[in-house]
């Protein structure tokens, strides 16, 4: 008497041992620590309520029922985007702590290795992986050089310069005397000239930061796809996994 499930009751049951058995070996490696995983997932959050609110707040809404006094909607969205950009920058400044005490890739974020020559050779080939030229990409444990890159210049750099415009603007209506006036406005306005000028470069800011979510998004379900590697459940479990 066969011992072997038929396939009418794997088809019942889900279950398929031999299908397990000769399925190909999945390798994992600990990547990202808890805080950094944690730190993600609520700046996350944060850049959603930031972006939303911040569009709003460049653009109003046009009108809003009954009397104007009866209404707080644009209060509740600054208030919003305020809680928001304090959690953003809290959070980073936690990041940046983590970068000197958890491990190496801990701190890609902060650190680039721009004068070795193997790092942008690997740069040229993650370039090849995306313009569909190779079958496969190399298997990078932490951030693929590329991404680290694009981490480093484009989310770092965005960031920062989002949180100085940001605190100046905020600054400016605590008024002169309060820690975000004497910290930003007092020089970051007359660097771009006028209030004005910091409100356009802030937006724009925005829009900089949205475009750079979106290739994040898209490279991150990519490579889970077609580089045979975890991205996206590597933030979640820590784990990157290797299929083939």
């Amino acid at each position: 008497m066969s011992l072997t499930p038929s396939p009418s009751f794997n088809g019942v049951t889900g279950t398929d041992e031999t299908a397990v058995a000769r399925a190909a070996a999945i390798k994992a490696v600990y990547v990202y620590e808890a805080p950094v995983r944690l730190w993600h997932w609520v700046n996350a959050l944060a850049l959603i309520v930031l972006a939303i609110t911040g569009y709003f707040i460049g653009s109003p809404l046009p009108t809003l029922p009954g009397e104007a006094s009866a209404n707080y909607l644009m209060g509740y969205i600054r208030f919003a985007h305020f809680a928001a950009g304090y959690v953003f920058a809290v959070g980073l400044i936690g990041r940046l702590y983590w970068a000197f005490v958890g491990n190496h890739h801990a701190r890609e974020l902060f650190t680039l290795p721009v004068f070795s020559r193997l790092y942008w050779r690997e740069v040229a080939t993650m370039l090849k992986w995306y313009a569909f030229l190779l079958r496969r990409p190399n298997r990078y444990v932490g951030h693929n050089p590329l991404a680290r890159a694009a981490m480093f210049f484009g989310f770092l750099f965005i960031s920062l310069f989002m949180l100085v415009t940001g605190f100046a603007l905020y600054g400016e209506g605590t008024q002169p005397g309060s820690w975000a006036h004497t910290a930003f406005s007092s020089w970051v306005i007359p660097l771009f000239g006028n209030s004005q000028d910091v409100h356009t470069w802030h937006h724009l800011g925005l829009w900089a930061m949205v475009i750079f979510v979106t290739l994040h998004v898209y490279a991150a379900i990519r490579e889970d796809i077609m580089g045979r590697q975890s991205i996206v459940s590597t933030m979640i479990s820590g784990y990157r996994t290797f299929k083939d």
